[in-house]
């Protein structure tokens, strides 16, 4: 169904200088919010496609808004569907989240971890998911306060997986700031998610505000206990494909790339220990 694999990078206008006219090798699948390319004409059209026919392409929308009380944007979903179609491109990802009411908010609000918000999220994704004829795929989200919260944030999103048929994105970064924020063990939240939902992860870094608030900004490096994380996600769920976000503060193109190849080592190692502690068992 879905065709990524290996390590991936943000497909992003502030790079197209320098990966295009050839992607680089070291990137296995790229990324791209549709909104930032919809509708598409000219100089964008054109280096878009000369990308997108070198190497897979997987989404990840700003404006779906799948926890909001306002009506759902049928018209918005189906240009999704159509930006989906034209490119030939298999998933759709979204965050487990909310941006409007009453208007745009231009922020990811947290849906509450409540019985309520779990049968309201489910009848919205299985209404976008009949529109774009494929399984939604969500991402857990970064959130700073958890208002009118019943359930354990991993009992939400592990009720709203179960009960929609979406998929999940994986972001590891995301798991580490709340876990800090919050007080939880990032490692025990990693434990509790289902292996078959997972279709792929995000790695990103974040802005240490205090030693117990970290802020999710995809602005810097990725720390070290983020990849350990990483690399326990790998060992719990089996390797699954996953992408460095960078959106702010963008390092030259090199540094980017040791961070994908870091990436793509852990996979490699993992795979290489699993294979061999499989063998020696059998």
């Amino acid at each position: 169904m879905f065709n990524l694999e290996g390590a991936g990078l943000g497909f992003r206008r502030e790079l197209l200088a320098d990966i295009l006219p050839i992607l680089p090798s070291e990137v296995d699948f790229w990324e791209v919010a549709p909104e930032n390319w919809i509708p598409l004409g000219g100089a964008y059209q054109r280096k878009f496609q000369q990308a997108i026919s070198q190497a897979p392409f997987t989404t990840h929308g700003l404006s779906l808004s799948i926890g909001s009380t306002d009506k759902l944007d049928v018209g918005f979903v189906k240009s999704i569907k159509q930006f989906l179609d034209a490119n030939n491109i298999a998933l759709y990802s979204e965050h487990l989240s909310y941006c409007s009411g009453q208007g745009h908010m231009y922020d990811l609000m947290p849906i509450p971890f409540t019985s309520e918000a779990v049968y309201h999220v489910v009848e919205r994704i299985k209404q976008v998911q009949d529109i774009i004829e494929r399984p939604l795929v969500l991402e857990n989200v970064s959130y700073y306060m958890a208002p009118n919260q019943t359930l354990l944030e991993i009992e939400f999103l592990n009720a709203v997986l179960a009960e929609s048929g979406a998929f999940m994105l994986l972001d590891v970064n995301n798991v580490y700031v709340n876990s800090v924020n919050h007080g939880y063990d990032a490692y025990d939240f990693i434990d509790k998610l289902p292996s078959n939902k997972i279709v792929y992860g995000h790695i990103a870094g974040h802005f240490d505000e205090a030693p117990d608030l970290k802020v999710d900004t995809h602005g810097a490096d990725v720390i070290e206990p983020v990849w350990a994380l990483l690399d326990h996600a790998y060992r719990t769920h089996g390797v699954f494909p996953t992408l460095l976000e960078r959106d702010f503060n963008l390092p030259p193109l090199g540094h980017l790339l040791d961070e994908v190849r870091r990436i793509k080592a852990i996979q490699t190692l993992v795979k290489n220990e699993t294979s061999f502690a499989g063998k020696a068992q059998a």
